[in-house]
């Protein structure tokens, strides 16, 4: 007798995804958010104080995007659906990380500095710019909130100061002062870190 395999279920691409979310199916919600979970968490990361409040601003990301999907347009791009959702899903998730940042660093103390000073500063290149991403990232999690708030929007994410201005509702001048500060304090932590490692090979 012959033996027929049951046919195989192949998983939905990303549009019949999207598309099942829109419809607002459960099951394709959680397939969704399993697959971007990483994704958005590495984001999020970059701007909470620890894991359980990037998780926070993870999980309320993507109830804006299950709630505002509609908006996404996937005829725009169709030959990269992926890229453009990626791009759109990051977009959300910084903005929610900034808001939660705003509500729970918003009694951070912040200080302006001459334009000038900081734009001549800003120029040279540092030993910052031969860090890995990863490297560069631990070095940025350990900075005071409202620097690495700054130093992740205007270097990572590629936000002018004068969105990054209205983003946390600061001025151009404590943006470009925290950026300022943020180089410093990781320059900082670089020359320690490097003392650290060589004492290490000589012992």
């Amino acid at each position: 007798m012959l033996h027929v395999s049951p046919p195989r279920h192949t998983p939905p691409t990303l549009a019949e995804l999207l598309a099942a979310c829109i419809r607002q199916e459960r099951v394709a919600q959680r397939r969704l958010y399993g697959q971007f979970h990483g994704f958005a968490m590495g984001i999020c990361l970059r701007y909470a104080r620890d894991r359980d409040q990037a998780m926070e601003a993870v999980n309320d990301g993507f109830l804006k995007v299950f709630r505002d999907l509609y908006r996404f347009d996937m005829a725009r791009h169709p030959e990269d659906v992926l890229g453009s959702f990626r791009g759109w899903l990051k977009r959300i998730m910084i903005h929610t990380a900034i808001d939660h940042y705003r509500a729970n660093e918003r009694h951070q103390h912040q200080q302006e500095l001459d334009d000038v000073t900081l734009n001549q500063a800003d120029q040279a290149a540092t030993p910052l710019d031969n860090l890995s991403y990863d490297e560069l990232l631990a070095l940025v999690q350990r900075l005071p909130p409202a620097y690495r708030a700054v130093f992740n929007l205007a270097v990572i994410d590629g936000f002018g100061h004068e969105e990054i201005a209205e983003q946390l509702h600061i001025s151009v001048g404590t943006s470009k002062s925290n950026l300022f500060k943020a180089r410093a304090h990781l320059r900082t932590m670089l020359a320690q870190h490097t003392t650290s490692s060589a004492r290490y090979v000589v012992g």
